[in-house]
């Protein structure tokens, strides 16, 4: 890509590495400009939080294959935990090097007896890119709530799917022949609010109409009239938000 929106040389060096047709995930269209846009945002929450909490833990649930740790590359008072299946933790031991401060933890993140080997005496700051939608909603919510009691303060960061777009995308994935079960549909912000009174809604970002991600799939003058005509859609607008919340 001309103009690379994440610049990321250990993830390019780890597809160079890994032997797999990458064609097999299936992506959707555009799937190789919003991926990284998303990446992307929460990359610069992560380095806003920790900017302000320069003694800190992050946690990045459901991490995969993510290079974050890397591409941030956070000062030395900070703890950073990627916590992944042992699977996927696994072949990233076998990827990318180990780092000071930096641990994998090999985990379900709704197996929530990881979590005793973290300390909790620092602010926390919690990314899970990707995740949330594929998470059973009682389990989503024993896990922010254990967290928010663990930890003196902090932010939890995650994209959440409307309960339309979790269908729709679930339905789509079969018809290309993609295994994707979505379950956790968000259509109100809000509502965490109320199910964890610790947590408040700090920014709610419409993903589908950020401008730099519009810019870059616009590719002409009448894709550019779509994505504007789509952006003034409150169905379309809300499908896909950033959530940030702090504790």
């Amino acid at each position: 890509m001309a103009q690379p929106i994440l610049g990321d040389r250990f993830a390019a060096e780890a597809v160079a590495r890994i032997d797999y047709d990458f064609r097999e995930l299936k992506l959707p269209s555009g799937g190789e400009i919003t991926l990284p846009m998303r990446a992307w945002h929460f990359d610069e929450w992560t380095r806003d939080f920790l900017a302000a909490n320069p003694e800190a833990t992050v946690l990045h649930l459901g991490c995969g294959l993510d290079t974050r740790v890397y591409r941030i590359d956070p000062g030395p008072q900070v703890r950073w935990f990627d916590i992944d299946l042992p699977e996927v933790i696994a072949l990233r031991e076998q990827l990318y090097p180990e780092r000071d401060g930096y641990r994998r933890i090999s985990a379900s993140v709704t197996d929530l007896a990881w979590l005793n080997a973290i300390p909790g005496d620092q602010p926390v700051f919690v990314v899970a890119e990707g995740l949330v939608m594929y998470l059973p909603e009682p389990d989503g919510l024993a896990l922010f709530r254990r967290i928010t009691a663990q930890f003196p303060r902090g932010q939890i960061a995650f994209d959440a799917y409307s309960g339309v777009m979790v269908r729709l995308v679930s339905r789509m994935a079969t018809v290309r022949g993609a295994k994707v079960e979505l379950v956790w549909g968000v259509d109100d912000p809000h509502d965490l609010e109320k199910q964890i009174p610790q947590l408040h809604l700090v920014e709610s970002v419409e993903f589908l109409t950020m401008p730099g991600l519009v810019r870059r799939l616009a590719q002409n003058g009448f894709s550019k009239m779509m994505y504007g005509l789509m952006g003034r859609l409150p169905f379309y607008r809300k499908l896909i938000r950033h959530l940030r919340y702090k504790f």
